[in-house]
């Protein structure tokens, strides 16, 4: 699978610095991301995908250390699972560090992260220089979009830039689990 070219990995990355909204592609759909420290930019997304605050997002990353700011390890043999089952399809809700924004954990105290297999997504964060919020691109109770042309055609004029890629064929989105207890959530 190619990468982008280093230029639109590079406008992206600037977009979501200036508070932009973007998309690109993820293992099974094209995701929505912003910056997670900014809380305009957040409720800008979740207002496009008409999704209250109150459900908490999914944070995406490269590597573990990109959701450290965010996030406290769970301590023994379940943070061996949880790390081995990265990088993939696969959102664990671990402990919300204190300070990380409402805006991110909703209404609970955990916050659902992911550290993602799919090169583009990989590449994105790390020229960004950290974790993004990545929900999926389309509105509450609305398919998500597979292909560039599906975000588009449904979000196109609300965002800021769209990465082209493919999703690098898991069928549906990210299996959710519960850090703490193993417990799944999604399949």
């Amino acid at each position: 699978m190619s990468i982008a070219p280093p230029h639109r990995l590079r406008l992206a990355a600037r977009a979501l610095r200036r508070g932009g909204v973007i998309a690109y592609p993820t293992e099974a759909v094209y995701g929505l991301g912003c910056d997670p420290w900014s809380q305009p930019a957040v409720m800008r997304l979740l207002s496009i995908k008409q999704r209250p605050v109150s459900k908490g997002l999914i944070l995406l990353a490269s590597k573990l250390e990109q959701l450290l700011p965010f996030v406290e390890l769970i301590p023994g043999d379940r943070m061996d699972e949880i790390a081995s089952s990265w990088p993939g399809p696969n959102t664990w809700l671990l402990p919300a560090r204190p300070g990380t924004p409402r805006w991110l954990t909703g209404r609970f105290d955990t916050l659902a992260v992911r550290v993602t297999a799919h090169p583009l997504a990989c590449a994105l964060c790390d020229v960004y220089g950290g974790a993004i919020v990545s929900t999926s691109a389309n509105r509450a109770r609305r398919p998500p979009a597979r292909s560039s042309l599906e975000v588009r055609l449904g979000l196109g004029a609300q965002l800021d830039d769209i990465l082209v890629g493919q999703c690098i064929g898991a069928s549906r989105p990210s299996t959710i689990r519960d850090g703490r207890t193993g417990r799944v959530l999604r399949i």
